[in-house]
């Protein structure tokens, strides 16, 4: 539910800064019916066992072929559905039966629908499908934008609030939820046997993380998702970030330590009294935006997502 404060809170974080788009990710509707997807590849990378991690326009896609049936993770913006079905079907010439989503954002769920009218069984959170059943503002601190309510075809028919395991393709596939991370419906899926994590938008490689403090994510509860992550892989482990290249358990470890410094620094400033400009002007981020500010999500956006998302 989006009370007046929530509106009236975004609607100052919106006046902050101007122009962040989340190219390859989330993006205001004009320029999402701007943009050409034609242009658009959806490639495969082998992970070994049948495991594959598809790559196009938003959330990475991870891909479970076998005997059994074809289960994806997330399945990007709409207008690439007939790409990711054309890049599976390179693979195999099974349909897609099981489409499980990390959470509720339309460059993750975008192809549901899709999926759905062909029979696919989809399966998510309890409060990604609740957000999904009703319009959703998302607050980008530039700018807001609204995600439609679903279709009936495109939302998940099975959902957990917990945890759920899929025995498939002789894998285990382990669904979790983590709490309040990026949002307040995230799964992350671990393939047990193939020993690849996807860890949907709790994980963004190479840039600062998109929180979404408005749909019930915030940054504690981000670096607890890493920390649970952290707890089960191992050096050879495969990590399938939301955004952002394959990644490994010591790219992962990096991204904690720059998540649990700033989280730190914004809240040892807040506790000696200075307000939120004072510390903007500190520039706590500093140290951090060659690595990690260059990306889609700028430093002062992120910075502000942060003060937005901790408490006072």
């Amino acid at each position: 539910m989006i009370t007046g404060n929530d509106v009236h809170r975004r609607s100052a974080l919106a006046a902050l800064a101007g122009g962040v788009l989340l190219a390859g990710g989330l993006v205001p509707r004009r320029s999402r019916a701007q943009q050409d997807f034609s242009r658009v590849e959806v490639r495969s990378q082998p992970l070994g066992g049948g495991l594959h991690m598809l790559t196009g326009a938003g959330g990475n896609i991870g891909l479970c072929i076998g005997d059994d049936a074809v289960f994806i993770v997330d399945d990007q913006f709409a207008p690439l559905a007939p790409k990711i079905k054309e890049a599976i079907a390179r693979l195999t010439p099974k349909p897609v039966q099981f489409v499980l989503n990390t959470h509720f954002h339309f460059d993750h769920t975008g192809g549901n629908e899709a999926f759905g009218k062909e029979g696919a069984l989809i399966v998510a959170h309890d409060n990604a499908r609740r957000r999904m059943t009703s319009e959703q503002l998302i607050s980008l601190v530039a700018s807001s934008m609204r995600q439609a309510a679903a279709p009936k075809a495109a939302l998940p028919v099975v959902t957990v609030s917990g945890d759920i395991t899929f025995h498939i393709n002789g894998e285990e596939v382990h669904a979790f939820h983590v709490p309040r991370a990026h949002t307040d419906g995230d799964l992350v899926v671990h393939f047990r046997k193939g020993d690849v994590v996807h860890m949907g938008d709790t994980f963004f490689n190479g840039f600062y993380p998109f929180i979404d403090v408005g749909s019930g994510g915030s940054p504690e509860g981000l670096v607890a998702a890493v920390d649970r992550v952290l707890a089960l892989v191992g050096d050879a482990t495969k990590i399938i970030p939301g955004h952002g290249p394959l990644a490994t358990k010591a790219d992962l470890a990096e991204y904690r330590r720059m998540l649990v410094t700033v989280v730190q620094r914004v809240k040892d400033l807040r506790r000696g009294g200075q307000s939120d400009e004072q510390i903007r002007g500190a520039r706590p981020l500093a140290d951090f935006d060659e690595r990690y500010g260059k990306g889609f999500m700028k430093p002062e956006v992120f910075l502000q997502l942060l003060l937005a998302g901790l408490p006072r």
